[in-house]
């Protein structure tokens, strides 16, 4: 086990719980879009333009990884998904930062007023910036779980895991068969075949005489009576 099951090809055996982060993730990347895009229509520069990048570049990186794991594993290049893990972390600790100090710089201008035109883009920042927070610490805690499974199975698979239906379950009892087919050794697995002759019955008979012979010689010797002739 070491840094080579991240590199390797194939899902890693991740929890399942780690398939509803993702999906998580994917949910606040979608509102965080939606409050940037209100606050751009009111103000059209600022952190809601980056915002706007993060939601997408989330769409793309955990949309994509999900898909893969569920219905192509065997294209599943956990390296490439780490470099984008990691990077996911990073833009989204800068979006939500900039968002809460643009909020707050927003917000400042608008006291007095709730409804004010300062408070709608200030109070549409503060929104993305507390769900960009959350959906950070999210993608924190799935890089962590992922790193974790890949290094305890460095060997990958071909085939792939995925989560849902291809994930392999940590420390699962083995399959019935595979007990079975393990058990038996492989001398009985191939039955030699049967001579056609048992040897037993076969008696090879002694060099230097043949079947006949001996069987002459074996028999007592009887001698013949004479015969007497009357006399002329």
């Amino acid at each position: 086990m070491g840094a080579q099951g991240l590199v390797a090809t194939g899902v890693p055996p991740q929890p399942l719980w780690l398939l509803y982060i993702k999906i998580a993730i994917l949910v606040l990347s979608l509102i965080v879009l939606a409050l940037a895009a209100y606050s751009l229509s009111l103000f059209p520069v600022g952190a809601g333009g980056f915002d706007i990048f993060i939601a997408i570049w989330s769409w793309l990186i955990y949309g994509t990884a999900g898909a893969l794991e569920l219905w192509a594993p065997q294209y599943f290049f956990r390296i490439g998904a780490l470099i984008g893990y990691i990077l996911s972390i990073i833009f989204w600790l800068s979006a939500w930062a900039w968002s809460a100090s643009s909020a707050a710089v927003w917000m400042a201008y608008g006291t007095g007023s709730i409804y004010s035109y300062y408070s709608n883009v200030g109070g549409a920042l503060a929104g993305a910036a507390a769900l960009g927070a959350v959906a950070w610490i999210l993608n924190i805690v799935h890089l962590f779980f992922f790193i974790r499974a890949s290094v305890s199975d460095d060997a990958g698979s071909g085939s792939g895991q995925a989560e849902l239906g291809q994930i392999k379950p940590e420390g699962g009892p083995v399959p019935q068969q595979q007990q079975q087919f393990q058990q038996v050794p492989p001398q009985q697995q191939y039955q030699q075949p049967q001579q056609p002759y048992p040897d037993q019955q076969y008696q090879q008979p002694q060099p230097g005489y043949p079947v006949e012979q001996q069987q002459y010689q074996q028999q007592p010797y009887q001698q013949q009576p004479v015969q007497q002739y009357p006399p002329q």
